[in-house]
């Protein structure tokens, strides 16, 4: 009770000897951590169920390595391009073949570029599909953001997002041509940008803020097992891709009909709308779950906004926002930073990725291990995340990402005198480009948990949706860097490197959050973070 009393921001009287608390108002961050506790059985089952959405988002982002693959090889039929086209068979291409004399070995359905013809003359379609998928997701971060702190709450928006992603897949999986084909990737983009952005969200809300990053970092994870996933799907659909799109498109709507019904909301999202009831009911649930006793009666959540009906009657949420992020001078320098470094973050991150049907191995093999490359970085960015500063964390990954894509530069001029792999490929600039992508996945993991502390609760989600919108827009451009890598690998190789340190350098201007708290309103941010650095400042001169 004594810990209790410390807490007290209401009202207490006595009577005779005995003290009745008419009223214990406390702070979420505080009921987590006397009632519920920062990180229970209950959470981590929410989270491990928040998290299985990921396994969705990572298949439609990445299923193109295999739907719009180069086929691996043709054929001439019957023999009759050998003697009419000698000079085009013995360069490989069938660009100067006539029609009609050749097939592909996997048959005309194998990927969207066989069947559709997207090579030679009509070799720059092949991108239009992948580019728009991001541009999609780049539009749906923001839209999603906006919806899920306002009216529709994290949870609901990741069912709409789960729903929407399931019929276009589908859809995408009938389009006839790819003009249309790719109107349903730019609709599919759109439809999975929610997932991310609320799961992780979700996730790092319902815990206390020693276990943010790591908690944060499990999605990440499972994004990983969605990639991983890919081949293992794509193989026995390899001589049809629009089965494919089928299959992948049946995991979201089972999840949002089986599995997230057992989700709870955000009780930090609850409270700022106003349903702070709602709010408690749900820390009272961990706290049962975790093994801990009923959070008393006369205990209640602090109003973060001094309104009655949390944050809503001054419109904070709503159109007509007056605490808006971008009015808000300090809040809109961050964002336009993290948004800086998260486009050079998401241009080599997915540009290495999409980058892997070109390296000289079988696809298969080539996407299963550029997925276990992931996993030692997301446990890794879990460890680190423990008890390192994210500034620090970010930099240097990001620099780690970048030296080592500049350095593939100088491998890529040595094959002669490189140990060369069976399939063919040089086994240095493969190992030195391995290490470059693990740093690719941390800075990238590390930005989103960074993007999530450094913003409060009113304005998190549409802060990691500007975030989400940045990386998107990177993203969007890596596919054209990837045709000119075909031309030029050093080229790419430099470009990628510079965008990431600079991701890294821009960092500087950031604040440290580790262990900070997760404020509720621009204006309580504003006022913590200038009592804490006066604070500071003064500890500083008695120090001297």
């Amino acid at each position: 009770m004594e810990e209790e009393q410390k807490l007290v921001h209401g009202s207490t009287s006595l009577v005779g000897s005995e003290e009745v608390n008419t009223k214990l108002e406390l702070t979420i961050d505080e009921v987590f951590d006397v009632y519920v506790g920062s990180l229970g059985f209950s959470q981590l089952l929410h989270v491990f169920l928040v998290s299985l959405a990921w396994i969705s988002d990572a298949q439609s982002t990445l299923v193109t390595i295999f739907s719009d693959a180069q086929p691996s090889a043709w054929r001439c039929k019957n023999g009759l391009c050998l003697s009419n086209n000698s000079t085009a068979k013995a360069s490989g291409s069938v660009c100067g073949l006539v029609p009609g004399t050749w097939e592909w070995v996997d048959g005309h359905t194998s990927s969207t570029i066989a069947e559709w013809g997207l090579i030679c003359d009509h070799k720059f379609l092949a991108a239009v599909p992948t580019s728009v998928f991001f541009l999609g997701s780049l539009v749906g971060s923001a839209v999603y953001g906006y919806l899920a702190d306002s009216w529709l709450g994290r949870k609901r928006t990741v069912q709409v997002s789960c729903i929407l992603t399931s019929i276009t897949a589908f859809a995408t999986s009938l389009s006839p041509n790819v003009l249309v084909y790719a109107f349903f990737r730019f609709a599919n983009g759109f439809s999975r940008s929610g997932i991310g952005i609320c799961c992780l969200v979700l996730t790092t809300e319902s815990v206390g803020s020693k276990w943010r990053g790591q908690v944060g970092q499990y999605g990440f994870f499972f994004f990983t097992l969605g990639f991983l996933s890919l081949p293992f799907v794509a193989y026995p659909t390899r001589t049809c891709w629009r089965n494919l799109y089928k299959i992948l498109s049946l995991f979201p709507l089972a999840y949002s009909i089986l599995l997230l019904p057992f989700v709870s909301e955000s009780p930090r999202w609850l409270l700022i709308r106003g349903r702070s009831k709602e709010a408690l009911a749900i820390l009272d649930r961990f706290a049962r779950l975790n093994g801990k006793k009923k959070i008393p009666n006369n205990i209640s959540l602090a109003n973060p906004c001094g309104f009655k009906d949390g944050c809503t009657n001054e419109g904070e949420i709503s159109t007509n926002n007056m605490e808006s992020l971008w009015t808000t001078t300090w809040a809109a320098s961050r964002m336009v930073t993290v948004m800086v470094a998260g486009f050079g973050v998401g241009f080599v991150y997915y540009g290495v990725q999409l980058n892997v049907e070109n390296l000289n191995f079988n696809l298969f093999i080539s996407v299963a291990l550029n997925a276990l490359m992931e996993i030692p970085a997301v446990f890794l960015g879990t460890f680190l995340l423990g008890f390192a500063n994210r500034r620090l964390l970010f930099s240097v990954s990001s620099y780690i990402a970048g030296v080592s894509c500049i350095l593939c530069t100088f491998f890529s001029h040595k094959g002669g005198s490189s140990k060369v792999h069976e399939f063919g490929g040089n086994w240095s600039q493969l190992f030195v480009e391995a290490i470059g992508f693990m740093g690719a996945s941390l800075a990238f993991d590390i930005l989103y948990i960074y993007c999530v502390e450094l913003f409060p609760t009113n304005v998190r989600n549409f802060a990691v949706s500007m975030l989400r919108q940045a990386l998107m827009l990177g993203a969007s451009l890596a596919p054209l860097l990837v045709v000119l890598g075909r031309l030029s690998p050093s080229l790419s190789f430099l470009i990628f490197g510079a965008f990431s340190i600079t991701s890294g350098f821009l960092s500087i201007w950031l604040p440290e959050t580790r262990n900070a708290p997760l404020y509720e309103t621009l204006k309580q941010q504003e006022e913590e973070e200038k009592h804490n650095l006066v604070s500071h400042d003064s500890g500083l001169e008695l120090g001297k």
